[in-house]
């Protein structure tokens, strides 16, 4: 009996490409709150250094929010929650940058290196308000 693929365990099994030894999340640290090792942008990610696995599941968490909101929904409300949480923190951008839901999902859940196989879409949700 053939096992059937789903349209979910297509999307779910996708990872970005890694780019590692880049420039760019070095260039990004100037103008963001907090150091850039590295950072997801469409179906890649830039680091700074090596990945080891709990980056890649880390900004592999990311990309599949991406895919989910189609991308540039995941970019206007990242900046749209960061701009929110600096008024809503008087100013602190680096804490503002850690209460994103997107990354809250992310870091909560980078060190479980099976998250990705079970994770449910649009889990980043629970973590809004």
């Amino acid at each position: 009996m053939a096992t059937t693929y789903s349209f979910r365990q297509w999307v779910r099994n996708l990872r970005p490409m890694i780019i590692e030894d880049s420039s760019l999340p070095k260039i990004l640290s100037i103008f963001a709150p907090i150091e850039v090792w590295a950072f997801s942008f469409g179906p890649f990610v830039w680091c700074s250094g090596e990945v080891n696995e709990w980056l890649a599941n880390h900004e592999t968490i990311h990309f599949q929010q991406q895919l989910e909101l189609l991308f540039v929904g995941q970019w206007f409300l990242y900046a749209f929650f960061w701009l929110w949480n600096v008024a809503r923190l008087k100013g602190d951008g680096k804490e503002a940058y850690y209460q994103i839901p997107f990354e809250r999902e992310a870091y909560d859940n980078d060190g479980n290196l099976d998250y990705l196989r079970s994770r449910p879409f649009y889990n980043w949700t629970k973590y809004l308000g």
